[in-house]
């Protein structure tokens, strides 16, 4: 099956079927997954959506939680090898034969935007690394799910990159339907596009960012219970900010976040330096 024919959601290699198929054809059962493996970077660990105890949620979270309601109690299990700041190489170096030795029904493998924020990189080289890593996993592993990258447009700090993302996104398109797997177009989901989508840090999804990427990937898989289109709800009309305060908050946000993001990367340094996976076993939520 090619990638443009997994995301109309037909059944083919990957076996995943999207809401709206299984509506139009009752007849064949939606794939439920009974493992599901999360690898990539802070995108992936949930940074920006905080849990009650301190340690990060995130999309990946919020998707197992949807998956773990297709089947009877137990019956799922969920890693989640993601960790903050990771380039593409690390992840590939150390989460990609993880998940292999894990051998999930499912991986999500969101890797590369940590790599197209750095001056001079290569869309085409990190393509090139991912499609082999891409490969690897699925030697073990029954579906892989590709990720794009979001459009940043509307970020006056990223928009610069809009170029080398989108090159980057269509390479990861080709990258998947060479090896029939389905693509979570993060690119095209409008309400992300939004402010209100992002943490105070402008990097980050905040809680409501992830959830509508946790609804974007449920309803790629066919998961009962997402009506399509749910991911995209148009956000409420924003109220006017009072004068003056958008300024005032590009410069809170420049002493806080940017100026010692700078930093590390004048160190060498990466934010996840000292993280270690916070679910490094496939095991029950």
């Amino acid at each position: 099956m090619t990638g443009s024919t997994a995301r109309t959601g037909r059944t083919g290699r990957t076996g995943i079927r999207t809401a709206s198929a299984a509506a139009a054809d009752p007849g064949t059962p939606v794939r439920r997954f009974t493992s599901y493996a999360a690898i990539g970077d802070s995108f992936t660990e949930g940074v920006g959506d905080p849990g009650p105890d301190g340690v990060f949620i995130g999309w990946a979270d919020r998707l197992a939680a949807l998956l773990a309601t297709q089947l009877p109690d137990d019956g799922f299990r969920y890693a989640n090898l993601a960790v903050r700041g990771r380039l593409l190489g690390a992840i590939v170096e150390e989460q990609v034969p993880r998940a292999v030795e894990l051998a999930p029904q499912l991986v999500t493998f969101c890797a590369g935007g940590n790599d197209i924020l750095r001056p001079g990189s290569d869309p085409d080289a990190l393509a090139e690394q991912y499609e082999a890593a891409l490969a690897e996993l699925l030697t073990t592993v029954g579906t892989v799910v590709v990720c794009t990258g979001f459009d940043t447009r509307e970020f006056p700090v990223l928009r610069h990159l809009r170029g080398r993302i989108a090159t980057y996104n269509e390479l990861l398109r080709a990258v998947a339907d060479r090896h029939g797997c389905p693509v979570l177009d993060l690119w095209s989901l409008r309400p992300v596009q939004d402010s209100r989508a992002w943490d105070e840090d402008r990097l980050h999804l905040s809680p409501d960012g992830h959830r509508r990427v946790a609804l974007r990937c449920a309803e790629l898989l066919g998961v009962d219970g997402v009506e399509p289109g749910e991911a995209d709800v148009p956000w409420p009309e924003p109220s006017a900010p009072a004068h003056g305060s958008a300024r005032g908050e590009d410069l809170r946000w420049a002493r806080q976040y940017l100026l010692p993001w700078i930093g590390r990367r004048l160190r060498g340094e990466s934010s996840g330096d000292s993280v270690e996976p916070k679910r490094p076993d496939l095991g029950p939520l």
